[in-house]
């Protein structure tokens, strides 16, 4: 983000990335785009909620029914009564404590496992593999990594925060931090994870190891400070997606269609879209098969059509409306035939492929057809780059 898209969307003036599509493309582009970009947010939101109630579980002696439901109620209420200020601001704090709960678990972590050398020892050569061991694993292993880097770089969550800084400058600079510091402090918890399945193995939720590790290894009071960190962490988390999604169906369907609204008017919609999308995390959390399928269905949800309009849309002036449409319609249509259909093992780079290719045809027979009115890119003062 902070290399490549944070200075270019910043300059666009945008309010949410959907708002590119109807500068660039059109109306119905943009509209289309939000229908597949909300359920995408409202997947990272049931992610994170089930993220929440299994540290909850894993705490107490609730079932995973009842801490689920506890946590999306606390996660509606919490977001409803804050904002992308607010959300910004606990972030911070949440991120620091996180980080600090990291910091106190790792070396204990170690420490039982025997010391540095035994906790490395105990790690398995075949879970340290990143880029696969054959040739004919690279497929697999191209589409595990463009999952999360296609479909995560380019997402309302993280717009949001680019577009709402106060100079490109700052937009680039922090995405760059950001990145730098998720990576830094990501390699913690993989690393207690890898070391984990050794000291708790055979999990029946193997989701809790963090939460369960801190519990068996810390003292109360440390436990109390890591699972409080935990939780906050992942409210941050769940209140940025359910804004994400809110902040999409409110400012690019509702608003554009009932442009008479008041600005009361509309603070109580976005509050009644965070509510509705919480409601439908929370159902497809109860029922998920787990927090990576949801994390996994988030980023790929049609995010290969939205992935190729950004980048065509911000760099190039190659195609139009029909040809965003074309990369949106044929991006997630493929995704859904491979993945509940034909089973296609790397589905996400199917689907990529299908919209660059659709982007493109439909590319050329735009510049063989008339524009129509309705499919014409429309002008705008924050088109152009500054």
């Amino acid at each position: 983000m902070g290399l490549v898209f944070a200075v270019p969307l910043w300059r666009r003036r945008l309010t949410t990335l959907a708002d590119l599509f109807r500068i660039r493309y059109s109306t119905g582009v943009e509209r289309v785009a939000v229908l597949l970009m909300v359920p995408a947010s409202v997947l990272w939101a049931a992610a994170q909620i089930r993220a929440f109630g299994q540290v909850l579980s894993a705490s107490s002696d609730l079932s995973i029914t009842a801490t689920i439901t506890i946590a999306a109620a606390a996660v509606i209420v919490y977001t409803v009564s804050g904002g992308l200020l607010a959300d910004a601001i606990t972030d911070l704090i949440q991120g620091v404590a996180l980080i600090g709960g990291l910091l106190v678990l790792l070396p204990v972590v170690i420490q039982s496992a025997g010391g540095v050398e035994a906790a490395f020892a105990a790690i398995t050569p075949e879970r340290l593999r990143i880029f696969g061991g054959s040739i004919a694993s690279i497929p697999k292993v191209l589409e595990a990594w463009a999952v999360p880097i296609c479909g995560s770089v380019i997402s309302q969550e993280l717009a949001a925060r680019v577009l709402a800084v106060r100079s490109p400058e700052i937009a680039r600079q922090s995405s760059l931090l950001a990145g730098s510091i998720y990576l830094l402090v990501g390699l913690i918890p993989a690393f207690i994870g890898l070391v984990g399945a050794t000291l708790l193995p055979d999990l029946e939720h193997p989701e809790q190891i963090l939460p369960l590790l801190a519990q068996r290894h810390l003292s109360v009071l440390g436990y109390t400070v890591f699972a409080g960190a935990l939780v906050s962490a992942i409210l941050s988390t769940v209140d940025s997606a359910l804004l994400a999604a809110s902040s999409l169906v409110s400012q690019n369907l509702l608003v554009s269609a009932y442009p008479g609204m008041s600005e009361a008017t509309k603070v109580w919609v976005a509050r009644l879209g965070v509510v509705v999308c919480g409601g439908l995390a929370y159902l497809l959390a109860l029922h998920a098969e787990g927090v990576y399928a949801l994390v996994e269905d988030a980023s790929a949800f049609g995010g290969a059509g939205i992935f190729i309009i950004v980048v065509f849309g911000l760099f190039t002036q190659l195609g139009g409306a029909r040809s965003a449409l074309a990369a949106l319609v044929a991006g997630m249509a493929v995704w859904l035939y491979g993945t509940y259909i034909a089973g296609f093992t790397v589905v996400y780079l199917a689907s990529l492929l299908a919209a660059l290719l659709a982007y493109l045809a439909a590319a050329g027979i735009e510049q063989l057809l008339p524009a129509k009115e309705e499919f014409s890119a429309p002008t705008a003062a924050g088109e152009k780059e500054e």
